[in-house]
Order: structure tokens, then sequence, then C-alpha cells
């Protein structure tokens, strides 16, 4: 029984060494270095407060102009060529011009270059020598999360931190940014990490296919190799000690240090590309979402657009339970609500009370919607910090309903629940009495990174002398 298993561990260790040795650098990188994304701050900084006196059309036109159903959500912002309007729903977007209602597709690289010099200096970011780099559907810092805008025009700054800008060609929008530092981090990250090179995350059925046989094949290797080094202790004098010498003394001591975490960590990123197969998948609909926002008829009376504050970077209106909102958006921080065509006092978010009453129109038996506690594992972030994102139970399945904008942030079933506690506590260390202690965390996420790429180093010295012995056998 033991040969298969050391035959088994030796020729998949061998490949695989290199591969977990990049697994766990990479994770420690990407623990301080992030995919890029353009954060709320970043976009609403680069944005003026829409010019009021050039809106010959409300929200409601809008709407109509642009052929999506009742259950679409308005934006309104300045872009440098005039202010906008960007009606979407599901995975739809229509741009539109507030002036006119024409299309607002961006067709011309000049305009791409315009949107993105005003959003850099708005940003405070040197745009003198901004040139169009390339315009294109994807590349490797776009993906995924950015179908509904492609293609992408892709603007270099050319000044100092190497700044890339990204410009949908669908709204004129900025939607994400880059620089040197996070694009050459990212390599040695994210990108090696996921193993995201975009010829093969272009093609994400071959992507999924190749990173889950690889995680399961490292998953076996780990179990082999804890079951081989196991039987290996010997138990000398009344203490346990290592048969080997040298190198393999120090992977088998390694191994036996840190083959909890490293078996956990592989495992759970095999878990990650799940998609289904062990665990639920089921998503909120696009038919619950109609039903959630009650679908109310597009009115608005002709002096809503008087009352928008000047000073808001952007303007939303939103279905949510029969009714229409508008939020406007100030800074990064801080937002006013106020129910559409009333002259109601705004407030910062929506009631619990309104979120349980929107849950209530798909669910039935629902408890009563409560602000998810700091440091809950499994909560997402609202769109706005310090806003609460409320929990609403109906039985076994949990929905959790954005107090900034009403969106409905996830569906999650007890499956659902059972693999984000096993991924994030395996694989993140989120855990609720590390979620409150993070400098704690990412003192054990490096450490245990480091042991388990100390031990994946000695691995790789042991493999290629034996494909050296191997080679040099008559």
């Amino acid at each position: 029984m033991m040969r298969p298993l050391v035959l088994l561990h030796r020729w998949l260790g061998i490949p695989l060494a290199l591969l977990f040795a990049m697994w766990f650098a990479s994770g420690i990188v990407m623990h301080f270095v992030p995919y890029p994304a353009l954060t709320e701050a970043e976009r609403l900084g680069g944005l003026a407060p829409p010019d009021l006196s050039g809106l010959a059309h409300g929200p409601a036109e809008a709407v109509a102009a642009s052929g999506i159903g009742p259950g679409a959500r308005v934006r309104l912002f300045q872009r440098a060529d005039g202010p906008i309007f960007v009606v979407s729903a599901a995975s739809r977007l229509v741009a539109l011009r507030a002036a006119d209602l024409g299309d607002a597709a961006v067709r011309s690289a000049q305009v791409a270059l315009a949107i993105a010099v005003d959003h850099a200096k708005r940003r405070g970011l040197d745009a003198g020598l901004a040139a169009v780099a390339a315009l294109a559907a994807a590349d490797q810092w776009t993906v995924s999360g950015l179908d509904a805008y492609r293609p992408l025009y892709r603007i270099a700054l050319n000044d100092g931190p190497g700044t890339e800008l990204y410009v949908s060609a669908a709204t004129g929008e900025v939607v994400r940014d880059t620089t040197r530092r996070e694009r050459g981090w990212n390599y040695a990250g994210s990108v090696a990490h996921w193993i995201y090179p975009t010829v093969l995350r272009g093609r994400p059925a071959l992507w999924q296919i190749v990173v889950w046989t690889l995680s399961l094949l490292g998953v076996v290797t780990a179990a082999a190799g804890i079951a081989l080094g196991l039987a290996r202790i010997r138990v000398e004098r009344g203490r346990p000690v290592s048969p080997f010498a040298g190198w393999q003394a120090w992977h088998h001591g390694l191994g036996l240090a840190c083959m909890a975490f490293v078996l956990t960590w592989i495992f759970s990123g095999w878990l990650s590309l799940d998609d289904g197969l062990l665990f639920s998948n089921a998503r909120l609909g696009d038919k619950d979402r109609l039903r959630m926002s009650g679908a109310p008829e597009w009115r608005i009376d002709a002096g809503e657009l008087r009352r928008i504050t000047p000073h808001a970077k952007e303007v939303e209106w939103f279905p949510f339970d029969g009714r229409l909102y508008r939020r406007e958006r100030l800074t990064p921080q801080s937002q006013r609500l106020f129910l559409s065509g009333s002259d109601d006092p705004p407030r910062a978010f929506l009631s619990a009370a309104e979120a349980g009453a929107a849950v209530g129109r798909i669910a039935s038996g629902c408890k009563a919607a409560v602000p998810i506690a700091a440091h809950d594992v499994l909560a997402p972030e609202s769109s706005v910090p310090d806003v609460p994102v409320y929990r609403v139970v109906c039985g076994d399945v949990w929905l959790h309903v954005d107090g900034a904008n009403g969106m409905t942030l996830e569906r999650l079933d007890g499956s659902q629940r059972v693999y984000r506690s096993l991924f994030g506590a395996l694989h993140r260390l989120d855990v609720p009495m590390l979620a409150a202690r993070p400098r704690v965390r990412t003192a054990l996420i490096v450490l245990l990174c480091s042991l388990g790429l100390a031990f994946s180093l000695t691995a790789m010295v042991i493999g290629w002398a034996r494909l050296r012995s191997e080679v040099k056998r008559p």
C-alpha cells in the first residue's frame, strides 16, 4: 500500500511543487496588493456635479427612451461632453444624453480621451501627456466584471505612477484604473495565484477546468504527503524523530508542522471553483428582483429636477417596494435619500422596515429585517461606508439588502452559508475573532503562507534532485 502512495506523492509532487510555491507566495502578495479596481472614492472623485441647466428631460423620459422595463434604475452624472442618463436593469445598460435623449455611447477615441483627462484632473492626477493606448474588449486587468461596459478605451496618462484609465464605450464612464505598481505586483499576485493570463481567462470554461483540475491534484498530493509523513515518524527515547536527512528531513519536518494549513488551504482553494458541484449556487433571479422593486410606474413630477442638491456628484432614481426613490451621492462617505416627488426631509438610508417589506414581495414567513452586526463574516459591504446592510431571514434563505440603494446584494441558502463559512475560514482566515483584529489576521496569513512557501521550496529541491538522478540513470 505504501509503495503506490510514495509514487503518487513523488510524481505528482515534482510538477506541483512549483505551483504550490507560486500559490503561497502570490497569496502573500494578494493580501497587500489586490486586483486593480476603481474604488467608489476614485469614481466619485472624478465626477463633477451634473449641469442641471443642461437637463431638458427627466429620468422617466430616459426610461421610456431606453426601452428598458419598469424595473430600471437611472443614474444621472456629468461627463466631459455633458450630463448623461444611464438606464440599467439586470446586465443591460443604455446611456442617453440628458439634453436630447440621444445615444450617448462613446464611438470616438478623442471623446474617450477628453472624458479620461477630465476625470484625472478632478482626482489631482497629471494628465498633460495622456493618450489613447487601445480599444479592446478585454485585457489583463479587465478580464471579468465589466461585460456590460465593453469595449473599453485604455487611456495612458503617461504620468509618474504610470496610471492607465479605462473608459467604457457603452456609457462613457471611467470604470477601472491601474498604476505601474499595481500591474507589476499583480503579475506576482493575482495573475499568478488565479492562473489568470488573458489567453486562458478569456475562455472561462477552459480556465475553470484547468484550475479546478490542478487544485484537485494539489489536494490529492497534499493528502498523500500527510499520510506518508505521519507513517514515517519514528519514536526514539520517547521523542518523535524523522528518519530522513538533509533536504528530505526539512521537507518532512516542515510538512508535519504545517500539514493542516497546507491541506485545508489547497482544499478551500479548490472549493472556490465549486460552481454548484458540491454546494448550491442559486442566485436571486431577475424576476424576483423585479417583484421586489414593485415595478412602479415611472411618473415623476416636473419639480423633481429642481429639488436636486446642486453639489451632488451623482443622482440615482430606483424603484423599491412599489415606490420610486432618489438618492444623491455627495461624497464617497455620504448620501441623501428621498422619496421621489416628495418634499419630506432627506434620510441617509432605507429603514429596516422598508427592506423587510420589499423582501416580503418574494418570500413568506420572513423574520423582521435587522442590520448585520459588525465583523459578521457573511456580511457583504454596503456601497456607502457606515450604511447598514439588512439581513432578512426567510426560512432557510437569507437575503442581504443594501440600505444605501435597495440592491439585494446576495441570496444565501444553508448550503451557500456552509460554503462561504468554509472558504472564508480556511482560505482567508475570515473568522469573527480575527475579523475584529485585522493586524493579527495579517500576521497569521503571512506566517502560514511563508511556512507553506518554505515547505514547497524543499519539495522543489528534492524534486529537482530526483529528476537529475533519473536522467543520469543508465
